[in-house]
């Protein structure tokens, strides 16, 4: 995964060199952008932080990088700068979405705190995004009859209620459960019940 960064987007060097010097203070890290283009342009869906978003900018617009943004699925959170004439604008795109804005001139400390809690909460949704994508890795190396068992199992039934209903035998039923039970990296049928659970 790569480092979570605030990704600080706005055409005005000097307002992008003071986030940078603020956070930094704060012990989080950050990289610059001149433009909304510069930013879609380098964005990868693997970009991993937050979007600290000019609302208005020389070329393409805040609203229409956030849009552009939206458009790719793009899960980081997107925190505004805006100036007074901007708050209807910003309140639509809450609405759409985004994290926060901040009118300016912003509360150093404010910003810095939201930052910070835009990063967690990427953080976690990328957490929660892998456990999903593990366990549905783990359940496409089932074979059909695997997947069959499984559902039986977390039914609660025991291997010869199983065997009944799939007529096969109980020798069959047992390994088949145990080939699940290896690809999917657990040991009991709660254990799988919870994993599934947690992978949505």
């Amino acid at each position: 995964m790569s480092q979570a960064l605030a990704h600080l987007v706005d055409d005005d060097d000097a307002i992008r060199d003071a986030l940078a010097w603020l956070l930094k203070t704060r012990g989080i890290a950050s990289a610059g952008y001149a433009s909304a283009e510069e930013f879609l342009d380098r964005w990868t869906p693997e970009l991993a932080g937050c979007v600290v978003l000019d609302m208005r900018m020389g070329g393409m617009t805040g609203l229409d990088c956030f849009d552009r943004l939206c458009e790719r699925q793009s899960t980081l959170p997107v925190i505004f700068l805006t100036g007074h004439g901007d708050v209807p604008m910003a309140v639509g795109a809450l609405k759409k979405g985004a994290f926060d804005f901040f009118e300016k001139p912003v509360n150093d400390n404010d910003l810095a705190e939201r930052v910070a809690q835009a990063l967690a909460q990427h953080a976690q949704q990328r957490q929660a995004s892998a456990a999903v994508d593990s366990v549905k890795s783990r359940i496409s190396r089932l074979t059909s009859r695997e997947r069959q068992i499984m559902e039986l199992v977390l039914a609660g039934k025991y291997n010869k209620v199983i065997a009944d209903e799939l007529n096969i035998s109980m020798r069959t039923v047992e390994v088949h459960r145990a080939n699940l039970f290896d690809k999917m990296q657990v040991k009991t049928a709660v254990e799988l019940a919870n994993l599934l659970k947690a992978g949505g």
